[in-house]
């Protein structure tokens, strides 16, 4: 929805679960406390960054069915998780574009159709690592990309 120059902040699964780790060792600073996670303004992307950062990976565009703005959509959100990181020390260690590229391999090696038939390269050491082991298992379900 809208013209795709919102901007979001992403976060790698693994950078996530070392929160939760880190939480749970620090829970005595944790404890009773809220929290916002997230990638970080160092970790924004637009959806028009992404569909071109896609289209470089892929060598071809993504089907997008573009729609009006819808009410209450945020233009711009970037979690601020400075205090959890003053709480335990934690930083995310996965940028965005090396954590959607992870991402990509990861669902190319865990057999997605749309990406499998138009990948030849080998998945990389983030997609084989133990996290993505475990979730190789899981099932995955082809969802038709439309933004």
């Amino acid at each position: 929805y809208g013209d795709g120059k919102q901007v979001r902040d992403v976060l790698y699964v693994e950078d996530l679960v070392d929160a939760f780790l880190r939480a749970a060792k620090n829970i005595d600073r944790c404890s009773g406390q809220a929290f916002n996670i997230g990638g970080g303004a160092a970790n924004t992307i637009s959806l028009r960054e992404l569909l071109a950062m896609l289209r470089r990976l892929d060598g071809r565009d993504a089907l997008v069915d573009w729609g009006k703005w819808r009410t209450g959509d945020q233009k711009y959100y970037v979690s601020d998780s400075s205090r959890f990181s003053a709480a335990t020390g934690w930083e995310p260690a996965m940028n965005a574009p090396d954590g959607i590229r992870a991402l990509r391999e990861w669902l190319i090696a865990s057999g997605v159709p749309a990406l499998v038939q138009q990948a030849d390269e080998r998945p990389s050491e983030a997609a084989r690592s133990p996290l993505a082991a475990v979730a190789r298992d899981v099932p995955v379900v082809a969802v038709p990309a439309t933004e």
